[in-house]
């Protein structure tokens, strides 16, 4: 299970890094609505410009602390458990919007990974 908690951590970890730093305002087929930008889809969820920068931070910060967790593991779980609280937001935002479910993808894909990042990382009792 350490494997593919590790190979899951660089993926969602590179994965966000990826999308809030260097493809932040290009289009994708994935953006909700007929957005063509982050900041473009937040407005068509119906959410105030500024919720697309602090959860910008906190996803960004997510993605650092999971891959800083391959050498420091005590930052994993943390990681995992807001980012799969912020995917559940993310999927319940394409449901708003109506998008196909092909926009939902991404976000569910990264909850799958965050899910077994969490039973991997699940605190012993």
């Amino acid at each position: 299970m350490t494997t593919l908690v590790q190979i899951s951590q660089i993926i969602i970890g590179l994965g966000l890094l990826n999308v809030w730093l260097l493809r932040f305002s290009k289009p994708t087929a994935y953006r909700g609505g007929a957005s063509t930008s982050l900041s473009a889809e937040f407005a068509a969820y119906g959410l105030p410009a500024w919720s697309c920068y602090v959860l910008g931070i906190l996803k960004v910060g997510s993605a650092l602390a999971l891959l800083a967790g391959l050498f420091f593991p005590v930052l994993v779980f943390p990681a995992a458990a807001l980012l799969t609280i912020l995917m559940l937001g993310a999927v319940a935002m394409h449901i708003k919007v109506r998008d196909p479910f092909k926009k939902s993808v991404p976000a569910l894909s990264l909850l799958i990974l965050c899910a077994i990042i969490l039973a991997g990382h699940w605190p012993a009792r």
